[in-house]
């Protein structure tokens, strides 16, 4: 057994070792930093985290895989906080998606997932699985609502969440990665108040569409 064998970090079966998956995982992020995405490889994360392929591929199906997750490692705890409203919940996580993405290297990162996964079905899997999970966790949102009686009790959770996610990627994808928190709001307010024009009560007065009375 050679010395290279030697120095290699050991895996200990399909259960992860947290030392060689740390070290995994910090080279994955060190060469995305020094290198950018051109620069990515299995390969590259392989040599640098002194860990082997098959370890690497056993827990990651494919770099897409392994990209996705050191991406979310370092996604804000703000963008899923609980404000006390939807309204507010949805503009937190607006406010720190978009500053995510737009502030470090990780809209890149997603951006590369995503065109990946038109091209290969390991990355498209990949993407699909991490999509459900932040589907569910993005639904917690709308939960919520419902639970506060801010939002109808027929509301499909999963179907708000697959709008919000709907919405950012088609604005990292076309360039507009929005930052300005006015613009931010109104998404926010349109999105869990809707489009309809108030109603009107008995009384005269103006009520919205969850039935909230209005001066």
């Amino acid at each position: 057994m050679n010395e290279d064998t030697n120095e290699r970090r050991r895996s200990i079966g399909a259960r992860r070792n947290p030392e060689t998956e740390q070290a995994i995982l910090e080279a994955a992020e060190a060469i995305m930093a020094e290198e950018g995405i051109a620069g990515f490889s299995i390969d590259a994360v392989a040599r640098r985290a002194r860990a082997g392929k098959p370890t690497i591929y056993k827990w990651w199906p494919g770099k897409t895989a392994l990209l996705l997750d050191v991406y979310h490692r370092h996604k804000p705890a703000s963008v899923h906080m609980d404000t006390g409203t939807v309204e507010g919940d949805v503009f937190a996580f607006l406010t720190g998606v978009f500053a995510h993405w737009g502030d470090t290297g990780a809209g890149q990162v997603f951006r590369f997932v995503i065109a990946e996964a038109q091209r290969d079905a390991v990355a498209a899997a990949a993407l699909v699985e991490y999509s459900a999970e932040r589907r569910i966790q993005s639904g917690k949102v709308f939960q919520r609502g419902v639970e506060r009686g801010e939002l109808r009790p027929d509301v499909d959770v999963g179907l708000c969440a697959d709008m919000l996610a709907g919405f950012i990627w088609q604005r990292l994808l076309t360039g507009r990665i929005e930052r300005d928190p006015e613009q931010l709001r109104l998404v926010a307010r349109q999105m869990v108040q809707g489009l309809l024009a108030p109603l009107r009560g008995a009384n005269g007065h103006r009520t919205s569409p969850s039935g909230l009375t209005r001066g």
